[in-house]
């Protein structure tokens, strides 16, 4: 997998940082092993970090994987906390199940099945902890629903904004099937930086993610996330 960070420096910055322990720590090293795209490992500490400070109660994750990131996140939730976790595909909703279980967090993460985008629509909140790691295309698409659930004081993440850099070029010279991606990624990334709604930061880390924290209410108006 490509990240946008140096390979020497993330190398440096994997080896440094102390690997995760226990089941959740096998779980990390079977995906990685099979090349099954988890978050990496400097994203991981920085979630860890971000989640130690803010102590959630409620987090919503889109994009569920393996479960990896779901069972990290619990590590950091307050004692009553629960996280509910959004995939579509099957084979890895089947390995999710078994991860959870495994770790022995039945009560403390719900496995919804779904579509992201019809599955938002009827959730109620509020989370004040919201993860993105899911289909690049569909970022901008998800972001009114995220933006409803979310209290003010709530913090929103997203993962793999960047791609590999090519984020940073033009999408005309990138070949045609990534075009559409591309153009989306940069109406997300403009549209978290300039919404009033938020205070947002982009952080080159990994494959580059978003940092957010809603200071005030969102009122949507028509037509205002574009993928034109």
């Amino acid at each position: 997998m490509k990240y946008f960070t140096d390979d020497y420096i993330s190398k440096y910055i994997r080896l440094i940082q102390p690997k995760y322990d226990g089941i959740l720590g096998d779980i990390q090293e079977e995906a990685l092993n099979a090349e099954i795209p988890i978050i990496p490992h400097e994203t991981a500490r920085f979630l860890s970090t971000l989640l130690t400070v803010k102590r959630p109660k409620e987090i919503l994750e889109i994009g569920t994987a393996v479960a990896f990131s779901a069972g990290l996140m619990c590590r950091y939730i307050q004692p009553e906390g629960h996280v509910t976790t959004i995939d579509r595909y099957e084979l890895m909703l089947a390995e999710a199940e078994k991860n959870v279980k495994r770790l022995g967090l039945e009560d403390k993460i719900t496995i919804i099945r779904g579509d992201a985008a019809e599955v938002l629509k009827k959730l109620e909140g509020p989370y004040d902890f919201v993860f993105l790691d899911a289909a690049k295309g569909q970022y901008i698409q998800f972001l009114p629903d995220i933006l409803r659930l979310m209290p003010i004081g709530g913090v929103f993440v997203a993962d793999d904004v960047l791609q590999g850099g090519n984020i940073a070029k033009s999408r005309f010279t990138l070949p045609r099937r990534q075009r559409t991606i591309h153009k989306r990624m940069r109406n997300f990334l403009w549209d978290i930086s300039h919404l009033d709604c938020l205070e947002s930061s982009i952080i080159p880390i990994g494959d580059g993610i978003v940092f957010c924290t809603k200071i005030k209410e969102y009122i949507p108006e028509e037509g205002e996330f574009s993928d034109d």
